[in-house]
């Protein structure tokens, strides 16, 4: 090896070396006194090892201006490139904060940008470790609109690619669009995410508030709806974004993977022919029922805290993925609200880009009554469970477990909602409305007039519950395909999915539509 080129190899080494280092040790020390990990240390728990390959390692910015020729670091405050998680192929980005708070720059973008577009190409998912102090303010508009090079990008990848952000420290203003628009966000450790800080709202508002009461976890998983799942530390985190991978496709033009089922197909769990009670309104907890039903261990709710009274997630039947979509009857009776319609509808539509069959439980009284609910748009929100079931050309099917009542039969994959099977167990309850409500719409002054009118109303109550308070009438005329036994739930399913998992069916040629936002 001549003398000059080993001084260029020792350049090289050296540069290597700085750019693993971050913003140097004295940083790297002050992060792990907050509890935090590097991006690399992160990176390193994410990644199968020895799989990550690094692009862009060495971008630097050239700018001068507010003492940032002091500050230069190769990498420029992140780390991006490709690996695999659990032998599959992903795009990654992690902001280091050791660098200038991991404050976001225009080489960032360039950096960000480029995974962006080749995971698109390539056709795999991308995920981004968030922690970053916001916008560099030294870089000015070069800064504000190097967040829009990656929106624009997120955008363009919405459906086509799994998108994951992970917030694992501060994400403050601009930098929070970025992950609102991707499909998932998991918070973990002492993470939180606001557009305005807790300075900002003091001197605005006089209100005092600290970061974590503004915009932590606690906040977006249960109060906002921002974020879908959260974690106690980072490892958790990480761990959760590989198990939520692992429900997913590589891109909308794969099938979600399959794993080999340990749990027999034809298993049938007697508990759930005891699961509803005798009385219509005692609450039962749906998601004992998803646990029977499909493969052991394999439920993974999304969004837990957030309208509660609606139940969705991920879970496997024969090792085959699915989307889950429940009322959650132990919760304001399941009756669905404007959370609860914007929760269900965008997971819909997302199970159908990623191709994910769609399994819905039906227990639902109808849709929550109130002022507060009709002036918050509770018709266009509930529009939207509508809009994204008669959009979805993934296979759907339905399981009506209790009370399927009025608008909320028909919004929760009815037959006429392209729902592909219905099934019912025999407490299901399908009409218009309650039967004391219907009672004394329909017979009001027959009930007047009687010798005895809270017997005949009795009496008429006990005469609309035997005709219409039970799934036959909808199973005579064809809405119901099929009164099963609760335990049979399990094969009737999986025997209906081994069926429509062929299924073809496409949406007219247009633009786009116009679902109610």
């Amino acid at each position: 090896m001549g003398g000059k080129t080993k001084k260029h190899l020792e350049v090289l080494r050296e540069m290597r070396s700085r750019a693993v280092l971050g913003g140097g040790q004295k940083r790297i020390d002050q992060q792990h006194e907050r509890g935090k990990l590097t991006a690399r240390e992160r990176l390193a728990l994410l990644l199968d090892e020895g799989s990550f390959q690094e692009f862009g390692a060495l971008a630097t910015h050239d700018l001068n201006a507010f003492g940032l020729d002091k500050h230069r670091y190769p990498g420029d405050g992140i780390v991006t490139g490709f690996g695999k998680v659990n032998g599959r192929r992903v795009a990654v980005f992690a902001q280091d904060f050791t660098v200038l708070g991991g404050s976001f720059s225009e080489v960032q973008s360039q950096k960000i940008s480029r995974i962006q577009d080749m995971a698109l190409e390539a056709g795999i998912p991308v995920i981004g470790l968030n922690d970053s102090g916001g916008a560099r303010i030294q870089e000015g508009v070069r800064s504000l609109a190097a967040y829009g090079e990656v929106f624009v990008r997120n955008v363009t990848a919405s459906g086509v690619i799994p998108q994951i952000s992970v917030i694992l420290g501060p994400c403050a203003g601009g930098a929070v669009y970025s992950p609102a628009l991707t499909d998932f966000i998991i918070m973990a450790g002492p993470s939180y995410m606001f557009l305005t800080g807790p300075d900002v709202i003091k001197a605005v508002t006089g209100e005092e508030v600290t970061a974590q009461e503004l915009g932590g976890a606690d906040v977006h998983t249960a109060r906002s709806g921002v974020a879908h799942l959260a974690a106690e530390t980072e490892l958790e985190g990480l761990a959760m974004t590989k198990l939520l991978l692992s429900y997913l496709p590589q891109n909308n033009n794969e099938e979600p993977p399959q794993i080999t089922p340990e749990d027999p197909v034809t298993r049938m769990d007697e508990a759930l022919n005891d699961l509803i009670p005798d009385n219509e309104n005692q609450p039962y907890d749906i998601r004992d029922a998803i646990e029977m039903i499909f493969d052991q261990d394999s439920f993974l709710e999304i969004q837990p805290d957030y309208a509660p009274n609606a139940v969705i997630g991920f879970a496997r039947l024969d090792g085959y993925s699915v989307g889950i979509v429940a009322n959650q009857p132990c919760y304001m009776s399941g009756a669905l609200n404007i959370h609860a319609s914007a929760k269900i509808a965008r997971f819909i539509r997302l199970c159908d880009a990623f191709n994910v069959p769609i399994i819905t439980f039906v227990d639902c009284p109808g849709f929550l009554p109130g002022t507060s609910q009709e002036y918050g748009g509770v018709i266009r929100h509930g529009a939207k469970i509508i809009y994204a079931y008669c959009e979805a050309t993934v296979p759907k099917i339905s399981i009506v477990t209790r009370k399927a009542m009025g608008g909320a039969y028909v919004a929760m994959g009815s037959r006429q909602m392209r729902n592909d099977v219905t099934f019912a167990w025999p407490t299901a309850h399908i009409a218009v409305m309650g039967p004391e409500a219907a009672v004394r719409v329909l017979f009001r002054e027959e009930i007047g007039k009687a010798a005895d009118p809270a017997a005949r109303e009795a009496e008429l109550i006990a005469e609309y519950r035997e005709k219409f308070f039970n799934p036959y009438r909808a199973a005579d005329v064809g809405q119901i395909d099929e009164v099963i036994e609760p335990c049979e739930t399990r094969p009737r399913l999986a025997r209906a999915l081994e069926v429509l998992r062929t299924k073809v069916q496409q949406n007219p040629p247009k633009k786009h539509g116009l679902c109610p936002v």
